[in-house]
Order: structure tokens, then C-alpha cells, then sequence
């Protein structure tokens, strides 16, 4: 040790190619792989390389905050090292990265009280632990540090729709459901949980997949999470009031994004209509067939990406052609690409929301309008 302000102190700092502080990194090293087997998968050979030196790098700003006791050195670190890894680890969710370093400051916190006592001072461990603590509460916080569109964090229940983001992004699956539990209590209407809370933050989700900012493992989390907390709503759903009126619903093509339209079905349902959701994936032949065989008032078709607009109008017209006396109502992302596209199919109804859909409907069939929803 050195004498610093008539205190000994650590002398690692001067040298970072100690073989005192190589052996601890080393120690570091092997013990976070010991702990987190999923590692040997997510790593080749380069990026392992790359995490060894990461390790020295860390011990190397987590002692200068150590011995400066500057924690926001460390914070500030932190933060700066996992965006970077988020970056440059695009097939690793943030929120796995963030685990990831968390584990490895808690290693450091353990090596560093075990191995480093006769080289550090009491005061400078307590720093550092301190340091440490200080960098995995910047990590926790930095994974919901995403930039957001604008329409998703403004207007009505924007603040419930970040929180529930927020919850998504850090895999608090219970947090994520009382959020939504919470707004039923205080009486958000389910139309509006549905519509502007849970769908609109799993187009948000779809926002951060598309500019690479989440993985799609975290997309399908997301809508994982959201249909369980769907599911929760269903004894209130199914208990509503019958209207005796029939609705299909059905996403068009080969598509996996059908949970618009199975909000669009539990909406419906909630109002009083009887609904035959069809998912996904269904042969015409097999729509036909459900025509014929629950007789609906009118069929919704979803379409989410473009290239399935051409099985959409076959569809079309194929029930056209075969029951003229079903409405039809098309919606779905895919046609707010298009030029209108809809009116050349001559269908009864395009909606970009379920609150749009549903009011045409109670409209055209003579039903009293959108329930007072308490």
C-alpha cells in the first residue's frame, strides 16, 4: 500500500497488469460462467475474449471510483458499458444483458471482500462495494431507458402504458399483470385497456423489435404476457348481457401477429355479441365452411403484413360470391399502407381500431350502442 492523505491505500491502482489483478479477473471470469451456464451458448470464442478483457476494464474504472470514492464515476460507467454491449449484442435482450452484468458486480462484490483484503483497506472495499451497488441500480434502470414514439408516451393513459412497457422490458410478469389489474379497479374501461393500453404498447414492443432495440424474444414475451392478462378478463367478458348477433373473426394468411384480432373477438364478446374467433392461419375453404356453418352477421378479416392483402381479397370475394347477405369488415396494419385498398373490394367496413368496428356494427344491425363500461 501507499500513503494517501495519511491513510494507506491501494497500490493496484498504478498497475493494471498486477498479477495480483489479473488473477482476481481470472477468478471473476470463471466464476460467472460457473454460475450462468446459458453463457457457453450465447458466446463464441471472440465475444468470450472480449468479456475477459471487459472484466479488467471494469476493475480497472470501478478502482479509480474506488479510489477517488466517487460513485458516479462507476454509475456513470455502467450505464455507458451495458448500452454498449446492447449495441453491439443485438441477439441478446437487454434485459438479459443487465442480468448479466448484475451477476457479474455481485461476483466482483464477493471476489473483492474474499482476495483483495490484504491489498485494500477496509475503507476502500466499503467503496467499492458501495460503487458496485451504485452501477447495478444504474443497469437496472438503464434497461427501460428506450426511446419511445411520441404517440405512445402521450395522451390519455400514457403513464399506464410506459409502466406496463417498463414491466415487459424487465420480465416482472406479476408487476406487468398488476399494472393492468390496477387500472380495472380504478375503472378503466376494459374497451380502453384493451385498445389503448395493451394494444397499443405491444405496437410499441413492435416499434423497439423493428429498430433493433429489443429481440424478438422479447416481442413474443410481450405478447405472451398480454394474452395471459387477456385471459384474466374472461369471466367478466363472458358474462355480459347476449345481443344474439354473430361475429367471425379471423387473421388472414400465414400470419403470427393474431392478437389484435382476439382483442377484437374479447370486445366484442364483452358487448354481447357472440364470436367465433378463428386465429390464424385458416384455408378460404375453411372460412367458407365456418360461414356456413355459424352463420354470422358479418366476418372481420385482420391482415398484419402486406403480402397476405392478395389472400385477404380472395377471401373477400370468395364470401362474396358464395353468402351476399354476410357484411364484411377488413382492418389490420397491413392496409394503412395502402391507398385505400379497401374500397376497391366494395367491403362493408374498414376499421383501424375495435371501438370503430364495434360502434358500425351496433349502427348497421340496430343494437344499442358501446356499453357504459365502468
Amino acid at each position: 500500500m501507499i500513503v494517501r492523505n495519511g491513510e494507506a491505500t491501494m497500490t493496484l491502482l498504478m498497475n493494471y497488469n498486477d498479477p495480483r489483478l489479473l488473477e482476481v479477473a481470472q477468478k471473476i471470469f470463471i466464476e460467472q460462467f460457473k454460475r450462468d451456464p446459458k453463457l457457453e451458448a450465447e458466446m463464441d470464442d471472440r465475444r468470450k475474449k472480449l468479456m475477459y478483457d471487459d472484466v479488467l476494464y471494469n476493475l480497472s474504472h470501478l478502482l479509480t471510483a474506488t479510489y477517488y470514492n466517487d460513485k458516479k464515476i462507476f454509475r456513470n460507467y455502467s450505464v455507458w458499458i451495458y448500452e454498449l454491449l446492447c449495441h453491439l449484442m443485438k441477439d441478446i435482450d437487454r434485459d438479459r444483458i443487465s442480468q448479466q452484468m448484475k451477476d457479474h458486480y455481485e461476483i466482483m462484490a464477493e471476489i473483492i471482500q474474499s482476495d483483495l483484503t490484504e491489498y485494500l483497506s477496509e475503507r476502500e472495499i466499503n467503496n467499492a462495494i458501495t460503487c458496485l451497488k451504485e452501477g447495478i441500480d444504474a443497469i437496472e434502470k438503464s434497461v427501460t431507458n428506450v426511446e419511445l414514439t411520441y404517440p405512445f408516451r402521450e395522451g390519455k393513459y400514457a403513464d399506464i402504458r410506459v409502466q406496463y412497457l417498463n414491466a415487459l422490458l424487465k420480465s416482472n410478469t406479476k408487476e406487468a399483470h398488476s399494472i393492468i389489474a390496477n387500472a380495472r379497479v380504478a375503472h378503466v374501461p376494459l374497451v380502453d385497456i384493451y385498445e389503448d393500453i395493451l394494444s397499443k404498447t405491444l405496437h410499441e414492443v413492435g416499434e423497439l423489435w423493428h429498430k433493433n432495440i429489443i429481440t424478438v424474444d422479447r416481442e413474443h414475451y410481450a405478447t405472451s404476457v398480454t394474452q395471459t392478462i387477456m385471459s384474466s378478463f374472461y369471466d367478466e367478458i363472458f358474462n355480459q348481457p347476449r345481443k344474439e348477433k354473430t361475429m367471425i373473426s379471423c387473421a388472414v394468411g400465414s400470419e403470427l401477429h393474431e392478437i389484435g384480432v382476439r382483442m377484437l373477438s374479447d370486445i366484442f364478446e364483452y358487448h354481447g355479441w357472440d364470436t367465433v374467433y378463428l386465429g390464424a392461419a385458416l384455408p378460404k375453404d375453411s372460412i367458407l365452411n365456418s360461414i356456413e356453418e355459424h352463420k354470422p352477421d358479418f366476418i372481420a378479416l385482420s391482415v398484419t403484413m402486406v403480402p397476405y392483402l392478395k389472400t385477404c381479397e380472395d377471401i373477400v370475394y370468395a364470401i362474396q360470391k358464395q353468402f351476399n347477405n354476410v357484411k364484411i369488415a377488413v382492418g389490420g396494419r397491413a392496409f394503412t399502407s395502402s391507398e385505400q385498398l379497401w374500397k376497391k373490394w366494395n367491403v362493408d367496413f374498414y376499421a383501424d381500431n375495435g371501438k370503430a368496428l364495434l360502434e358500425w356494427a351496433n349502427k348497421v344491425f340496430d343494437l344499442d350502442g358501446v356499453n357504459n363500461d365502468t
